[in-house]
């Protein structure tokens, strides 16, 4: 399959956010949200297969791994990927936009899974039916533009339960939403979601790649 990057970094979100982690970042994704940060994996990258890139991985030592893209699920090829990483031990995330159905997944892999905002300029994309698809050690993640992101993803929350179920992560836009307001707002909902930052933006140059 076409691999945009595999590096080795600090997990910068979800709630393994901190600890090192082994990334392979896949080429390609049908979605175009306005606010993506990782574009340049829609074309780049170069054909490697599963055995490369599992010798990759293996040569950092690390035994967290993270399945990313663009939207690694729209590569069937991914799949397997996924299954023969947990067949040799590793603890795996797989970040979805959640626009691919999630059913075929190993179910052992931990699913991090976006719900598209109406800021993303994707939200009619959202595969509704993969909520009742995740593991209650799966979490949920709302990237936020703006208030009125924030108030579509507050009410989703009210229509779905999800918080009951599941860790919510609502994440600001990297330069659009003051993390401040975002907290402020979460306060005074009184909100049981976790505030998110993208750590790796908070180490290292927010436009730097492999990290």
């Amino acid at each position: 399959m076409r691999i945009t990057e595999i590096f080795h970094s600090i997990q910068g979100e979800s709630t393994f956010a901190g600890l090192p982690c082994a990334f392979v970042r896949i080429t390609g994704c049908p979605l175009r949200c306005t606010w993506c940060d990782t574009a340049y994996a829609f074309y780049d990258g170069r054909e490697m297969s599963l055995e490369q890139i599992i010798e990759r991985i293996g040569s950092y030592g690390c035994r967290l791994v993270e399945v990313t893209g663009g939207e690694p699920l729209h590569h069937p090829e991914a799949f397997e990927l996924i299954t023969r990483l947990l067949d040799a031990g590793y603890t795996l995330l797989v970040e979805t936009s959640g626009a691919i159905d999630i059913a075929p997944l190993d179910p052992r892999a931990v699913v991090i899974m976006d719900v598209k905002c109406p800021g993303s300029g994707m939200a009619d994309r959202n595969l509704w039916a993969n909520l009742d698809r995740l593991k209650p050690s799966d979490q949920v993640k709302f990237v936020l533009k703006d208030r009125e992101d924030y108030v579509w993803a507050r009410d989703a929350l009210a229509r779905t339960g999800l918080h009951q179920r599941h860790e919510v992560l609502f994440s600001p836009v990297s330069g659009e939403l003051d993390p401040k307001d975002l907290a402020e707002w979460i306060l005074d909902d009184r909100l049981p979601v976790r505030l998110q930052l993208q750590l790796h933006k908070l180490i290292w140059d927010p436009a730097a790649r492999g990290v």
